[in-house]
């Protein structure tokens, strides 16, 4: 009877170790598992700048070799063709996209609820593919910056062609001697 307890209370202090490992919302340090469960658990507590690889779509043809890239992350405007489900091969603009829940909502694509009312469809993401894409500027640094604020380096000036190593040298030379002195003055 006691060897069966002492089992019980092993497998109860095995499974609260589990249950306080796998309580921390996101592991930072995680890299990869076969384990189902650990893949949830990652896209559950992933933070925002992580999810925002989850809304990734791949591209059609055409963009594959225009883009060089055979994914691109989503975007409001951007044209898709849904390639799974019951609205498969039907095409809209995207009308929305949800990072934190990973849906995108597309133009045209609604159900029809009991009272008769229509309802936009929240979309996977990985069931899409861009057709078309909405403009992607990247802003030059002048653009990015507000007006009147100028760029400010942090490093040393370097030295312009006007002053010559010999008077750099010279200089150092001046500095030198003015710390030596007072220290010879305080000897005497």
């Amino acid at each position: 009877m006691q060897g069966r307890l002492k089992s019980d209370g092993l497998r109860l202090q095995k499974s609260l170790q589990w249950y306080i490992k796998m309580k921390s919302k996101f592991s930072t340090n995680w890299k990869a598992s076969k384990h189902p469960r650990k893949q949830r658990k990652y896209r559950a507590n992933a933070p925002l700048h992580l999810r925002k690889k989850f809304v990734n779509v791949n591209l059609s043809k055409e963009l594959r070799k225009k883009q060089n890239k055979r994914s691109i992350q989503i975007k409001k405007g951007d044209k898709v063709k849904i390639m799974r489900g019951g609205f498969k091969g039907k095409v809209g603009k995207i009308l929305e996209v949800n990072i934190k829940k990973s849906k995108v909502i597309v133009e045209g694509i609604q159900v029809k609820k009991q009272d008769g009312s229509k309802v936009n469809i929240k979309l996977q993401p990985s069931n899409l593919q861009i057709i078309e894409l909405s403009e992607r500027l990247k802003k030059t640094e002048s653009e990015q910056r507000p007006e009147g604020h100028k760029k400010v380096s942090i490093r040393s000036p370097k030295t312009s062609n006007e002053t010559k190593p010999a008077e750099i040298k010279d200089s150092l030379k001046k500095i030198k001697t003015k710390k030596a002195e007072p220290n010879a003055e305080v000897k005497k």
